[in-house]
């Protein structure tokens, strides 16, 4: 998902011409600098200005080019602090409470930026957060045509009770291992926006450097995209007059909250589930939900309790033309109360009027947290509804997948080359469409950052999609998450990457599981090992090969040494499937044979490949480590998949 949508503008940058010298937004009081690195440190001047910059006990001087244009390299310095900074020229500049420590990118889509505030336990975890070492910038949500050499907004902030509930959950979890294990200031750069697909955050030259991606902007121009835009509006229009009937504008909408509408022409909707779900793709604008239900005498009257999963992005609920309640944030669970004498026996109408700013919109989450409650009875609200569009947002404004490269441009360009030790990444369900290109689209994303920031092959480590009920994908009808998910295990054939397996902390039924804290931990545990030269495993089960023995396939996995564990109180494995030449998977049993798996099913006579987890949602995958790592979820065959001839193009 996301935050709000910002209109699309090429960003002015007023640094360059002014005679001051200034600094980018990404310097500033309470920042956390890199350890054992060279520091970069850059702004603008007057041309040819002498600018000396100091910090702890090192001063740099440097002159300005003829544009304005300067840059030092403190020497590397170990973690400590607090210092100040400083950079003089015609005016002097002073930032303070700065600390030096570990500094990473946490990036991706609405999984990484999802806050603590809407987290499990977020009660405990923000009171708790009293870590004044940890420090936190979010990058704004802003897009732009070419790449922008500052940031519109943003500043560091340190982390307490206070602050913690807007930080991403996943780096707040993440950072809070790291510092307690290595006892070292960590900074965290929260470069995020919900929805949003890995070519939007790469750079133009690396797609046309790359063999797979290098025709895709021959016949399209970044100058055109707004007209582009409006055409994709109009046909937006007709799509959406096709499903539903015709748009009115000018139309009265007041009257769509009331409960004596005449609705009988509003299409039908089944919620919760976004709309892009149910053939209402781009839409962004505003939308109203009906839904009549029936209550009784004893009912009647009486104050009630209404909840509706949550809501992207900003809803007004009315219940019998009374408004009950409105939220503003998409990421939080709406409830709100009934006060007596609203509700009546027999007929209610519930109506809520939604507005999506960009990206995905609607009401979505679990089912059982869409109900009426009423004294001790509850009524379910999921399931059908009526729905109609009242306005389309389409003028003067894109998002942030409408072309490619226009989140470097405008969220990773102008943190470059900010000195940082890695990169955490959250990010796919996007992307799940055209999975097996992800094989391709995102290790070019992680190689175009690495040549850009120039600090070689740093860390950069991943989340794999966890579970979720997408759309029914398994092995029979193909899985484009499974597909998206095998493409995540093949980036870690790019040096120096790491994948935290999520498959056993999904949510069915909500693509945003709440458990950001595993996550993190399990991030931080490939970073300790791998970076940090702690001991201890990092992953789960990762399959190497296979031997296939009469009605039996023998399985070898690396990361198993500590012998395999099974969550399940009869012992059984589960989440394994196998088939014959035929190419027709039956679920099959599974048992562990010292250091390897032996999987078979009486329904296959030759086996010749074996899946695991091989689905959208796979809740009962129980194969662990005695670490405590869930098993990377695989397959052994190379059958051709549902993605494979899905390409991305520009239209």
């Amino acid at each position: 998902m996301k935050r709000t949508l910002i209109c699309f503008a090429i960003l002015a940058i007023t640094n360059i011409s002014n005679a001051n010298v200034s600094l980018p937004r990404i310097f500033g009081d309470n920042m956390v600098l890199q350890r054992n690195k060279p520091i970069p440190v850059w702004g603008w001047a007057a041309p040819n200005e002498k600018v000396t910059v100091q910090f702890n006990k090192q001063v740099k001087t440097v002159k300005a080019d003829k544009s304005g244009q300067w840059k030092v390299a403190l020497d590397p310095e170990q973690a400590g602090g607090p210092w100040q900074l400083t950079v003089k020229g015609k005016n002097n500049i002073a930032l303070n409470n700065i600390l030096v420590g570990e500094v990473w990118v946490c990036s991706g889509q609405s999984n990484m930026e999802w806050t603590v505030n809407s987290s499990n336990n977020k009660e405990q975890e923000i009171a708790n957060a009293n870590f004044p070492q940890i420090r936190h910038i979010k990058v704004p949500n802003t897009v732009a045509a070419t790449p922008q050499q500052d940031l519109p907004g943003g500043s560091w902030e340190v982390c307490s009770p206070q602050t913690v509930a807007n930080f991403t959950a996943v780096g707040y979890f993440f950072a809070r291992e790291l510092y307690q294990q290595l006892n070292v200031p960590i900074g965290l750069i929260n470069t995020t926006w919900g929805g949003t697909m890995v070519e939007t955050w790469a750079s133009k030259e690396a797609f046309e450097r790359n063999e797979d991606f290098k025709t895709l902007f021959a016949n399209a121009k970044l100058a055109n995209l707004e007209t582009s835009i409006k055409e994709k509006g109009a046909q937006l229009t007709k799509k959406i007059e096709a499903l539903q009937g015709p748009l009115k504008p000018g139309n009265n909408t007041e009257a769509w909250k009331s409960e004596g509408l005449n609705d009988a022409d509003w299409a039908h909707m089944k919620l919760p589930n976004v709309w892009e779900a149910e053939g209402y793709e781009n839409l962004d604008g505003v939308v109203w939900f009906r839904k009549t239900i029936n209550l009784d005498a004893a009912q009647a009257g009486k104050q009630a309790t209404i909840e509706l999963a949550s809501i992207d992005d900003i809803d007004e609920t009315y219940v019998n033309g009374t408004k009950v309640g409105s939220m503003t944030q998409w990421d939080l669970a709406r409830k709100y109360t009934i006060p007596a004498g609203i509700l009546k026996a027999g007929k209610n109408v519930i109506a809520i009027r939604v507005t999506d700013n960009s990206g995905g919109g609607g009401i979505y989450g679990d089912p059982a947290n869409m109900k009426l409650s009423v004294g001790n009875s509850t009524l379910s609200l999921a399931g059908d509804w009526l729905f109609r569009v009242e306005s389309i947002r389409i003028v003067n404004s894109i998002g942030p997948n409408n072309y490619p490269t226009l989140l470097y441009n405008s969220m990773v360009n102008q943190i470059i080359p900010y000195a940082i030790e890695g990169a955490i990444w959250y990010q796919g369900e996007s992307n799940a469409g055209r999975a097996y290109q992800y094989r391709k689209s995102f290790p070019l994303m992680i190689n175009d950052w690495r040549q850009r920031w120039n600090q070689g092959d740093f860390p950069f480590y991943f989340v794999q999609l966890a579970s979720f009920n997408s759309a029914n994908g398994d092995t029979q009808k193909g899985s484009t998450w499974a597909e998206l998910r095998e493409a995540q295990t093949n980036t870690l054939s790019l040096p120096n990457t790491g994948m935290a397996v999520t498959i056993d902390i999904g949510e069915s039924k909500d693509i945003h599981p709440r458990n950001k804290q595993d996550v993190g931990k399990r991030l931080a545990a490939i970073a300790l090992h791998n970076q940090y030269q702690k001991q201890g495993e990092y992953s789960g089960p990762l399959y190497q090969s296979m031997k296939a023995a009469g009605n039996k396939i023998e399985l070898s996995f690396s990361h198993a040494q500590s012998g395999f564990m099974v969550k399940d109180k009869y012992g059984y494995i589960k989440g394994f499937e196998i088939a014959g030449a035929d190419k027709k998977f039956y679920f099959a049993q599974a048992l562990v044979s010292g250091d390897k798996l032996i999987v078979w099913s009486d329904k296959v006579a030759a086996p010749v490949a074996v899946r695991y987890a091989w689905a959208d949602d796979m809740p009962e995958a129980n194969l662990y480590n005695k670490d405590g790592f869930p098993a990377v979820p695989f397959r052994t065959d190379n059958w051709t998949g549902i993605t494979e001839s899905v390409k991305y193009s520009i239209n």
